[in-house]
């Protein structure tokens, strides 16, 4: 203190700014921690058989481990009428004005007007904290004007609090005594500058990647045995991050506004090699509307190599939370949520980021692009992956998003950016193969009934009634998901003309799925007491229909990929194989015509004197007969389609 008056004396207040402001942040974390214990005294009070928090752990990190007594504030907190009443009432609020002196004193020993209010505010809420220590207890008025955090409500201590910290921060960068990299440092060991310099080498790689947007300031100090670094990503209260680097780790603090974020800056951090401890979201009024904000703290342990590395890895990811949320609901007008995150995952994976694309027009870009390139392809009202697809609707926007901030680290004017982006879109709808996987998707779930049938069918009179009614179950699920496909189709064809044919083809092959799907039950009654299955004759032509029309889905579902990558100018080693396959199809049907002929010649020779089992075969036969019928349908369809397309012959 001496050396303070000292210094004063001569004039030289700004030589005790950096002291000034690490002990300021450090009462700014006591009186928070001081304001949450408070409030859980006012909850336990409200609900005393709830289970009350330990705060060891937040005592010990802010050195209050020998404060006893504030373990004792929740658990003692009772109301009486509308007071909360504890003993170590006296002792709270005489932390509450310490630290509240100690945190407004960099702000309230300048003269200016800012100053000038600080001060005001300060010796308010001094007077009445004085006020409240000689009652017997905390009004709830009184509580209240100390923890809110609603401006609308008037000014509080809490607010106080928030905004001494606000300011704070922007003094820590203006007293800065050195410059290192761009970091403003103070009070520094010669030893930290080999960390700051690699912290500053990860930041400086990435931060093009925001371009205008602001961010990514860095104030660093020495706490003890903690080299502490602070990054400024975001202007909100609640989005901080700060580093502590350890002797043998690193631990960073991250709270978000938003849990998408926090995750997603979670998962980026995770694939660097840090652990995270997760706590429960937060919720403090005034702040995120009310709602609760994520908190967690990651950790990388490891020699000072690994430390240089992980540091530096660590701030080349922070650029990707710049504006993230923004990018994501824009993102997500086009394709769905998790493929925006992953398409985010992706942009800073690959690391040239979202904000490129949001300073060349974000989704506008994608909206002129889709108005100018192809007016029949698009409409008012239409989602990118409704017309694309999903996966070519990702693949449309990863490319514009790279290709966004390239062009503008590049210099390039944002009208040669929108052109890139009609260009790409009109070369995608130029290849575009995405309406082939309705049909594939719909292949798919006829293959999986068809291979179940043979299945069954294999096991015989051996398969347990139970066994039976659990495959007619996921033979119908099944064949509802098939249906999903066909009614797709129908949706797109309604908005758009050119989903015309695929939906014919869809609508034969939906009849597939229905067939096979009656052949799975119609065999089930043969297992009904009394029945006891049907005789090996009957059941081997059963199988030889089901084998044969398995054969031919697996062909169906060659000849849809062939057709996917046919064009005008296909091959014609290409055309001959889409063609032989669909031959393959024609053929299989009429196989199985023959087949359902000898099985009824069975099933007259062996159920001729059982009607209940002669009626189910004879069904099970003409099932399947019918899923092969629908199958050659479906495959001139798909032909037809392919000939229109290309003009294969």
């Amino acid at each position: 203190m001496l050396k303070d008056k000292v210094v004063a004396s001569l004039g030289q207040k700004s030589l005790l700014m950096p002291t000034w402001i690490k002990a300021a942040l450090a009462a700014n974390d006591r009186l928070k921690l001081y304001l949450s214990i408070l409030q859980s005294a006012e909850q336990h009070a409200h609900s005393p058989t709830a289970p009350n928090m330990d705060w060891s752990r937040e005592l010990a990190k802010l050195g209050l481990h020998d404060e006893k007594w504030l373990q004792g504030v929740v658990k003692s907190a009772y109301f009486d009428d509308d007071t909360l009443v504890f003993p170590e009432q006296p002792q709270l609020l005489l932390a509450l004005s310490e630290d509240i002196n100690v945190m407004a004193r960099p702000m309230c020993d300048e003269s200016s007007e800012q100053s000038n209010t600080f001060l005001e505010r300060r010796e308010y809420w001094l007077s009445q904290i004085k006020q409240n220590a000689e009652s017997e207890g905390i009004s709830s008025a009184f509580l209240r004007s100390l923890t809110h955090g609603d401006r609308k409500a008037g000014d509080s201590f809490h607010l106080f609090v928030m905004d001494l910290h606000k300011e704070l921060n922007s003094l820590s960068s203006e007293i800065a005594t050195e410059t290192i990299d761009g970091a403003h440092v103070w009070q520094i060991e010669s030893t930290d500058q080999t960390y700051i310099k690699a912290f500053m080498r990860g930041l400086h790689r990435t931060a093009p990647l925001k371009f205008s947007h602001p961010g990514l300031d860095t104030a660093v100090t020495r706490d003890g045995d903690r080299l502490l670094i602070q990054n400024d990503i975001g202007t909100n209260d609640v989005h901080v991050l700060v580093i502590e680097v350890l002797p043998e780790s690193l631990q960073l603090t991250y709270s978000d506004l938003h849990k998408g974020r926090f995750n997603f800056f979670k998962q980026l951090l995770e694939d660097i090699g840090f652990s995270w401890h997760v706590f429960e979201p937060k919720t403090s009024d005034g702040l995120n509307a009310g709602k609760p904000y994520q908190l967690g703290n990651a950790m990388l342990s490891g020699d000072s190599e690994v430390l240089l590395a992980g540091l530096e890895a660590l701030a080349a990811q922070i650029v990707f939370v710049i504006d993230w949320n923004r990018a994501r609901k824009r993102l997500e007008k086009f394709i769905a949520k998790s493929q925006v995150q992953e398409l985010l995952r992706h942009a800073a994976k690959e690391q040239f980021g979202h904000m490129g694309w949001l300073m060349a027009g974000g989704e506008q870009l994608i909206y002129k692009a889709m108005q100018d390139v192809d007016n029949e392809a698009f409409r008012v009202g239409d989602r990118l992956d409704d017309v694309l697809g999903e996966s070519a609707a990702s693949n449309y926007l990863a490319e514009l998003l790279r290709m966004s901030s390239v062009m503008l680290q590049q210099k390039q004017p944002q009208a040669l950016i929108a052109d890139e982006a009609r260009i790409l879109l009109a070369r995608i709808l130029r290849n575009r193969t995405f309406e082939f996987d309705l049909l594939a998707e719909h292949a798919a779930y006829c293959h999986a009934l068809a291979f179940s049938l043979c299945d069954t069918f294999d096991a015989g009179t051996r398969i347990p009634l139970e066994q039976m009614q659990q495959q007619v179950n996921r033979a119908k699920k099944w064949e509802r998901q098939a249906d999903h496909q066909l009614m797709e189709a129908r949706v797109r064809a309604e908005r758009q003309e050119r989903w015309g044919p695929v939906l014919g083809i869809l609508d034969k092959a939906d009849d597939i799925a229905d067939a096979l799907e009656e052949a799975m039950f119609t065999y089930s009654l043969s297992l009904v007491p009394p029945l006891t299955g049907l005789p090996t004759p009957v059941l081997d032509y059963a199988r030889q229909l089901a084998n044969t029309t398995l054969a031919a889905i697996q062909d169906q579902i060659k000849a849809i990929e062939i057709a996917r990558h046919l064009s005008d100018n296909a091959n014609d080693v290409d055309s001959d194989q889409f063609l032989q396959t669909i031959w393959r199809m024609l053929r299989a049907e009429r196989i199985c015509d023959d087949l359902s002929r000898q099985a009824r010649v069975e099933i007259i020779r062996h159920l001729h004197a059982s009607a209940a089992s002669l009626m189910i075969a004879n069904e099970l036969v003409n099932a399947l007969e019918k899923a092969s019928d629908h199958l050659l349908a479906a495959g001139y369809a798909l032909r037809q389609l392919v000939l229109t397309k290309t003009g294969v012959k």
